[in-house]
């Protein structure tokens, strides 16, 4: 017995060293890869921390080539002076790597939708990983040219390079597919032809990352919302709101928040429609989210039907609300008692039903110069 459990454990630490690497067994500790000198001194020029880039991204110091004073002379041709090159060069330190005459074939494609100079840099200072995102230039420009041909101002186009500049570095059938949709979703659910450009341009200022999701998406999410009983008109009015955010909807995740709020509300099919239309914000948040809200409410001191009554409360935090129902309660207005309606909406809207509750109290209740 002993012998075949010896031979056993041999067979096992055989097994073992042939899945243990080379370098594994050799040390313990890999050989650390030395700085490149000449560029860690080129940007200590250039007043760049280098403690920070070494911190985060040290790996960019080892490079065997880097382009420092190419990259700093073309962002300094663009306008930027030194304090932005120090910036954007800690910020994105990577842009060190790119070949100059692979940026300045970038800048060409920037500035064919954004020819100023100090709009190009602002851009470049925000989004410096965008700019130096050195992807596949044919396909850039393939989709440039087709966002222009949709008529889409050139203002809104950098925005997207900027913000989602994945969706110009894909081949352009994959856009047109996602915006071909979007228009025939918008034109079946009765829009109109004349306003099909501003609506698309809504969305993409909105979410320019709505181009990466798949058309198919966007079909299961409005079959979806058809299934449950909303008309066409019904159905446009849910996607003109909700924009973007109907991209980022699943079928499944929908189906648990919408069982959630008819058996919290105690409400029909009917009237949970309208608790939809009037807050489209339920569909897209997640059940632990919508949950967490309403629990929120409730332990203020809220009742349901309240809640019931006013269903965009819950687009906002458990935090927002309280503080909104002190600052309120400041001046005698107590929310448990009244309605929802003062504390719901924008900060924006917020600061108008404040300010009015505050004038209301500031006024006098009798002005003896008043004629009676």
């Amino acid at each position: 017995m002993l012998r075949v459990t010896t031979s056993t454990f041999c067979l096992f630490c055989h097994r073992m060293r042939l899945l243990v690497p080379p370098s594994a067994s050799s040390s313990t500790h890999p050989i650390k890869k030395p700085e490149n000198q000449h560029t860690v001194n080129s940007l200590y020029d250039l007043s760049v921390d280098v403690r920070k880039i070494r911190k985060l991204k040290g790996w960019i110091l080892t490079e065997s080539t880097a382009y420092v004073s190419e990259t700093a002379d073309l962002l300094r041709d663009m306008g930027a002076d030194a304090a932005a090159i120090s910036r954007i060069l800690e910020t994105h330190p990577e842009a060190v790597l790119c070949p100059p005459e692979e940026v300045a074939t970038q800048r060409e494609l920037w500035e064919s939708v954004c020819p100023r100079k100090k709009e190009l840099m602002s851009i470049v200072e925000k989004f410096p990983a965008s700019f130096f995102a050195l992807t596949r230039h044919s396909h850039q420009r393939a989709n440039i040219l087709y966002f222009l041909s949709l008529r889409l101002s050139k203002r809104i186009i950098s925005k997207m390079m900027a913000s989602a500049p994945q969706s110009f570095s894909r081949p352009v059938e994959q856009n047109q597919e996602v915006v071909h949709t979007l228009r025939e979703t918008y034109l079946d659910l009765g829009g109109d032809e004349g306003n099909v450009r501003v609506w698309l341009q809504k969305l993409l200022i909105q979410n320019p990352y709505i181009l990466l999701r798949p058309a198919q998406a966007w079909r299961d999410s409005v079959g979806f919302l058809r299934e449950q009983g909303f008309s066409t008109e019904e159905l446009l009015s849910l996607v003109s709101n909700l924009r973007a955010s109907i991209a980022e909807l699943h079928p499944a995740a929908m189906q648990l928040a919408l069982a959630y709020i008819q058996e919290t509300f105690s409400c029909s099919a009917e009237e949970l429609k309208q608790t939809v239309i009037r807050c489209p914000a339920v569909l897209y948040y997640s059940l632990p989210t919508l949950m967490g809200r309403y629990q929120g409410l409730m332990d203020a001191g809220l009742s349901a039907e309240q809640v019931k009554e006013s269903p965009n409360v819950l687009e906002l935090t458990t935090q927002i609300v309280l503080y909104r129902m002190d600052k309120l309660a400041s001046y005698g207005y107590d929310v448990r008692s009244g309605s929802l309606g003062v504390i719901v909406g924008t900060k924006k809207d917020f600061e108008m039903s404040y300010g009015k509750l505050q004038l209301r109290q500031q006024r006098p209740l009798f002005n003896p110069v008043a004629p009676l």
